[in-house]
């Protein structure tokens, strides 16, 4: 499996998109501060995650969703849940 999944960070109001083949470790990295690009998001949180069976559709689902266009949709979908936890 291969994931695609977008951290928020509050404090910043900003994503963080990336993929992985193991959800679970990947998080804890990106919560120990072993992740060079989040280290200084100090509440960041997963909102959203996507599974594929192809690594190649994964890496093109996280270059969407880090385009302009792609965080617009992201903001879209997950509206309800920013304006929860903000």
């Amino acid at each position: 499996m291969h994931y695609v999944y977008t951290l928020w960070s509050k404090s910043d109001k900003k994503f963080y998109i990336g993929s992985t083949t193991n959800l679970k470790r990947r998080l804890n990295e990106h919560k120990l501060g072993k992740v060079y690009s989040t280290h200084r998001f100090s509440n960041a949180q997963i909102i959203f995650y996507e599974f594929f069976l192809s690594k190649q559709d994964a890496f093109r689902r996280e270059r969407y969703f880090k385009t302009t266009k792609g965080k617009k949709v992201l903001r879209l979908m997950l509206r309800d849940s920013l304006e929860e936890i903000n």
